[in-house]
């Protein structure tokens, strides 16, 4: 046995349930709980925002319900989103589900950086709403220090995230307190149909679903991390708890908001928007509370994130899915080449951020449409064994995990349309040039890059790039 198998083992033995349910909740609590007053109010009224609540719950929870099932039913399956993707519907689509979550989590932790310089740009004007240059120059400064941070160890950066998930979680329910009790009635009832300004309530809906997603990605980090659980069931438990923890969070801070200011009020509000719900209800005080805590929340998040990224990346690699490259540990746990991978595509997403004209809500929104593709093929593989197919397995489950499936692969089906056509492009325009990863895959192996079947995707995958090219270089889209 060698020294990084051994150095394996004890991380495994280490990491338990209560672990695993907070690695769950500190990468789904970061950035965008901050920014929802105004990401929901810009687009719906209270009762827009309830109904919009109640169907990202309603199908995230079946989503979580999946990756908890698949847990157990698939234990061979390490870093679940990707693995089962690869399962049901074969190498190549396997590959587009691990490199799309793995660059959907490197966009959304550009996201992080933003908002951060943003709160610390109401103080320091230089960084503006986080899209300036000197903003990102300390960006990608704090990029670097992450790297070298994640370096030390799995083990190390895993028990920073269970202080940093505390920390941050503190602040949020703080802030939900103090608005509820100085919640104003009236303003809420105002707020209700959203001043019949905001659309049919079907658009209303439609329109926050991307919200929704962004902040409820991290429902699957348990699965991911699958290979140190301490027990495979501790993987669904820690799934289904932290989901349910971090809705009632989510929620809750949508829905108090809107009884503090006119909801045109707050969708004008500088993000972090809780921040300047809180300043109106309370004095500066409450902005630079709030503030603080974002600071802890996001780079506690982006510290998960990072983690999560490169252990797909890693896993990937070990099962022959990745350049043997990506599949480099070293003594600490530490998939070195895949965080290095990870650090880079931060950083040049930093450096798109530069020229978009809204840098916060692009990279929010590629990050959620990123995300969509991975999620489907984890839900529609899960469909295919509760419907009896796909193994020994298959015959063991039951009719509720055949109507659980169902609704998740509906529900993110039902994320893919409200995405809308601009972000469906722009994730081909990533996915697209990936495959030179798998085609480098392949070459080491001495097999033939594509099937029949594979080479029909990825002509696929190529006509939704170019179309996305054409589209950005003609204005028909932008970012």
């Amino acid at each position: 046995m060698t020294q990084s198998d051994r150095s394996t083992q004890q991380v495994t033995a280490k990491i338990s349930v209560a672990t695993l349910t907070a690695m769950v909740v500190g990468s789904m609590v970061g950035a965008g709980v901050f920014s929802l007053p105004s990401r929901f109010a810009g687009e719906t009224g209270v009762l827009g925002a309830l109904i919009s609540w109640a169907v990202a719950g309603t199908g995230m929870l079946m989503l979580a319900f999946v990756f908890q099932r698949l847990a157990v039913r698939k234990p061979d399956l390490d870093s679940g989103v990707y693995a089962y993707a690869k399962a049901g519907f074969g190498e190549y689509l396997g590959f587009f589900s691990g490199f799309g979550y793995w660059a959907s989590a490197c966009v959304g932790n550009v996201t992080y950086w933003i908002l951060i310089m943003s709160t610390v740009g109401a103080v320091v004007p230089v960084l503006g709403e986080g899209d300036t240059v000197v903003a990102f120059v300390a960006s990608s400064a704090c990029v670097w220090l992450f790297y070298l941070l994640v370096r030390r160890g799995v083990k190390e950066a895993t028990a920073i995230n269970r202080i940093v998930t505390v920390a941050k979680v503190l602040p949020i329910i703080t802030f939900v307190l103090i608005a509820v009790f100085l919640l104003d009635p009236q303003v809420l009832a105002e707020n209700f149909e959203g001043y019949g300004i905001t659309g049919p309530l079907f658009d209303q809906v439609r329109g926050t679903m991307l919200a929704t997603v962004f902040v409820f990605l991290g429902v699957e980090g348990a699965s991911v991390y699958s290979r140190h659980a301490r027990r495979r069931e501790d993987v669904g438990r820690a799934t289904v708890l932290g989901f349910l923890m971090v809705l009632a969070i989510f929620a809750s801070v949508t829905i108090v908001s809107y009884g503090i200011l006119p909801m045109q009020e707050i969708a004008e509000l500088r993000q972090p928007s809780m921040a300047g719900v809180l300043e109106a209800a309370v004095g500066g005080w409450g902005a630079a509370f709030v503030s603080v805590g974002l600071i802890v929340s996001v780079l506690g998040a982006y510290l998960a994130w990072t983690l999560m990224a490169s252990e797909v990346l890693y896993v990937a690699a070990k099962d022959g899915d990745m350049p043997r490259f990506l599949a480099r540990s070293d003594a600490n746990d530490v998939p070195r080449s895949a965080l290095l991978l990870t650090t880079l595509l931060i950083q040049v997403m930093l450096v798109i951020t530069l020229v978009s004209d809204d840098a916060f809500t692009f990279a929010l929104d590629l990050t959620s449409a990123l995300s969509l593709i991975p999620f489907l093929l984890a839900a529609g593989y899960a469909l295919k064994l509760a419907a009896g197919r796909g193994g020994p397995a298959a015959g063991q489950h039951t009719t509720r995990d055949l109507m659980v499936a169902a609704l998740a692969v509906l529900y993110t089906a039902f994320l893919l349309f409200a995405a809308g056509l601009t972000f469906v492009l722009l994730s081909f325009v990533v996915y697209a040039p990936a495959t030179v990863l798998f085609a480098m895959t392949r070459r080491e192996q001495g097999r033939r890059v594509f099937s029949r079947g594979e080479l029909a995707i990825f002509v696929v995958s190529v006509l939704g790039a170019v179309t996305g090219v054409v589209a950005l270089a003609t204005g028909a889209i932008s970012i």
